[in-house]
């Protein structure tokens, strides 16, 4: 067997795989709106998103929002978008990198921190989830970090080696993920962090999936 053979990706969805950013800056203004905030451009998201989510939300407000108004920006933030995902696609290439992964004798899973229950239909709507080992989305409250829910994501692919596993994201905390299970990342910039936030980071940072794929090759050689 080739030393690749057992090579794994784990995907992210939002902002990744999912080009969803329209989406998410017109739900993002939508929910700030509520507190008066100013409408944000793509590049000012890019430059000020982090998580945990509140986080993001101080360094638009100054402070932290206060849990009656992070409820009800979490609600407006999560309608808005969900009436405006369905005019968003996948990234450029990504069926076909997907396809080609497979193909290659690898193995992929996904894992996102949108919720499982909107995740699952909508992976399904793209006709993408033969490819996943496992397709898994969060379970519980947003606002986390995604480090516990990669740890238990691995463990449930029993034959993946973490240090045979990239994880392809478009956020560092993508990469904090990664290293909690002893993983590689590699990190795209057409999600929700500009390269320069990215680049901090320590990992290797791409323009394209076709590259994040190609780095991936090369970390697990």
């Amino acid at each position: 067997m080739g030393k690749q053979e057992n090579a794994h990706i784990v995907w992210d969805w939002n902002g990744t795989l999912f080009h969803d950013n329209d989406a998410i800056i017109g739900a993002t203004n939508a929910a700030s709106a509520e507190l008066g905030l100013a409408p944000i451009t793509l590049e000012q998201y890019r430059a000020l998103y982090c998580v945990p989510v509140p986080k993001f939300y101080k360094r638009l407000m100054g402070r932290f929002p206060t849990e009656a108004e992070w409820e009800v920006m979490d609600e407006i933030f999560h309608r808005y978008y969900t009436e405006h995902r369905g005019r968003c696609a996948l990234t450029e290439g990504a069926a076909e990198l997907l396809v080609g992964w497979r193909s290659a004798g690898h193995s992929q899973s996904l894992l996102s921190m949108y919720a499982h229950d909107e995740l699952v239909p909508l992976v399904r709507g793209f006709g993408i989830e033969p490819h996943f080992l496992r397709v898994e989305g969060r379970i519980g409250p947003s606002g986390g970090s995604k480090a516990e829910h990669m740890v238990r994501h691995l463990r449930q692919l029993a034959d993946v080696e973490p240090g045979r596993t990239v994880v392809i994201g478009d956020a560092a905390d993508d990469a904090v993920a990664a290293r909690a299970v002893g993983a590689k990342a590699v990190l795209y910039t057409g999600g929700s962090h500009g390269r320069a936030s990215l680049e901090e980071v320590g990992v290797p940072v791409v323009d394209s999936l076709a590259e994040a794929v190609e780095e991936a090759e090369r970390l697990v050689a």
